[in-house]
């Protein structure tokens, strides 16, 4: 079964032929990792760009059980910024494999070892709030809230359900280069 890639331009025009190129190469990502359940590729032109090198943008994004891949990147021509994303996207299912190998003891992965629940997100919205995002939390150790925070991208915060305190907990990049972990209490 070939994996469906959701495909989304903004800034420029859309060709018959860059979307199936993209289709055909992320789509060759699932032969890597089989459980991916959506795959979406973001299609960019920024004429402001410094570098004629970084004016074409391709960020890949994978979500599966327990797990989001995200990768970005830029280069003077789209069919290069796709090849280089799946270049990108293909390291980091190796290294999400192997951790998931070393990972727990038994082999069963975090999101068979606790049931699926959504977090309710108001829906009133106030001006100040630009996004929301909703996402299922999977219970982990602080080692894997920072591979994964690694994984992501996310360079200031992450925030993940600690399977050791079982208590929501926000691991944050200091200034001098360490991490933090904050461990919210209700009072």
């Amino acid at each position: 079964m070939e994996l469906k890639v959701d495909i989304f331009v903004r800034n420029m025009e859309t060709t018959e032929r860059m979307t199936t190129y993209a289709q055909k190469k992320v789509s060759k990502l699932s032969h890597f990792l089989s459980d991916i359940e959506d795959a979406r590729v973001d299609l960019s032109h920024s004429k402001s760009a410094r570098s004629a090198a970084d004016r074409y943008v391709s960020q890949i994004t994978l979500r599966g059980p327990g797990y989001i891949l995200r990768t970005e990147e830029r280069a003077d021509d789209i069919f290069a910024a796709i090849d280089a994303a799946v270049d990108k996207m293909q390291r980091q299912i190796e290294r999400l494999k192997g951790k998931r190998v070393r990972g727990r003891g038994d082999g069963t992965p975090a999101s068979e070892v606790v049931p699926e629940e959504t977090i309710p997100v108001e829906t009133e919205e106030a001006p100040v709030i630009v996004r929301r995002k909703k996402f299922t939390l999977v219970p982990m150790d602080e080692n894997e809230a920072l591979e994964q925070m690694k994984l992501l991208g996310h360079e200031n915060f992450f925030i993940f359900y600690n399977a050791n305190t079982n208590a929501l907990n926000v691991l944050y990049r200091r200034r001098d280069g360490t991490y933090g972990l904050i461990e919210p209490d209700l009072g």
